[in-house]
């Protein structure tokens, strides 16, 4: 039987795959060489481990807007703690997730996307919160697409202190057909920085976020955990519910409606069982107040239904909610009114 010849651009291909193949491999075997003996990374271990046998440190996830970092977050909590739109700078805020497995403790801190356009006084709280951020963390998860690297992914790696170790994640990688495909790209990424780690992945798959923390856990120092066992976030009941309504208005809206709205929560209080919340939406113009409210209030009352019943989901309690519309003209760019509506 003969044997059937490979042309050049076949042979270069299957070249190009191996190359990766070995590449990830190397990334993902890292952990069972270099892992502290006795770190076995279990979930659902009885009782609280000894101090001197805990591990904790703050793991930063950063990357371009709308790159998929709170989905990230997301999906390696286990449940909602950072809001998602397609909408560009939906996460505005320094979000801290948690998740406890065996004897480790990791903290994830999900940044805004840093901003390179629309040098307004929002825009610099949020790049404010992102460089403040990655200078204070033990380790920082760079957030791209896989097989993609422009300009703005540029600008917040050039960010990144060089003290710090980074990993590469490349999120997404199932939309990559051909792994040949992505050799030369990983290349070139090998090229910006020396990444401690590459780790293809997409944030949907479980078993692939379940790998992340195997390849995060030799990075955390050996000390205390920072919260109890069970937490998920250090963000307040008050604050998610600001956030949920964001969320609902940012994918109710779509592209219509300008990144400067924002949602106040004016008052939450709890009566045994049921939580009655009082909210804002804060626009610039009266042109997107008649757009989230929408025709005869559907649009509006829309958004109250799904966040409510979001809420009810994540408290546990009946809700009770309220929104107005309200226009602030100029609030984004006014440095007083945008540390009073929240902003760091």
């Amino acid at each position: 039987m003969s044997e059937k010849k490979l042309t050049l651009e076949e042979v270069a291909a299957n070249t190009q795959a191996a190359a990766v193949e070995a590449m990830m491999v190397r990334a993902f075997s890292k952990r069972a060489s270099t892992a502290p003996a006795g770190d076995a990374l279990t979930a659902g271990t009885p009782g609280t481990p000894p101090i001197d046998a805990q591990r904790c440190g703050l793991i930063a996830i950063v990357g371009k807007p709308n790159v998929g970092k709170s989905t990230l977050l997301n999906a390696l909590v286990g449940q909602k703690v950072s809001i998602t739109s397609r909408k560009a700078q939906t996460t505005r805020h320094r979000i801290t997730g948690m998740k406890t497995v065996g004897a480790s403790q990791f903290v994830f801190v999900d940044t805004p996307g840093f901003q390179t356009r629309h040098g307004n006084a929002l825009n610099r709280s949020l790049n404010r919160t992102v460089v403040g951020t990655v200078n204070d963390v033990d380790l920082i998860v760079f957030v791209v697409e896989a097989g993609q690297f422009n300009q703005a992914d540029e600008k917040v790696l050039g960010l990144l202190p060089p003290g710090t170790p980074a990993i590469l994640l490349a999120n997404k990688f199932d939309l990559i057909h051909r792994r040949g495909d992505i050799a030369p790209w990983l290349q070139m990424m090998q090229t910006k920085r020396d990444f401690a780690e590459f780790v293809p992945m997409s944030a949907n798959s479980a078993k692939d976020v379940e790998r992340v923390f195997g390849i995060c856990e030799k990075y955390l120092p050996q000390q205390p955990w920072m919260h109890d066992a069970d937490a998920l976030t250090d963000r307040s009941d008050r604050f998610m519910a600001a956030e949920m309504i964001r969320e609902k208005l940012f994918r109710l809206t779509g592209d219509e409606l300008p990144y400067t709205s924002t949602v106040i929560i004016d008052k939450y209080e709890q009566e045994g069982n049921l939580r009655k919340i009082a909210a804002t939406i804060v626009v610039e113009r009266d042109g997107h107040k008649g757009m989230v409210i929408g025709d005869k209030g559907e649009k509006l009352k829309r958004m109250g239904t799904e966040a409510r019943h979001e809420l009810e989901a994540l408290t546990g309690n009946k809700v009770f909610l309220e929104i107005w519309v309200k226009v602030r003209s100029g609030w984004a760019d006014d440095e007083a009114r945008v540390k009073t509506f929240g902003y760091e």
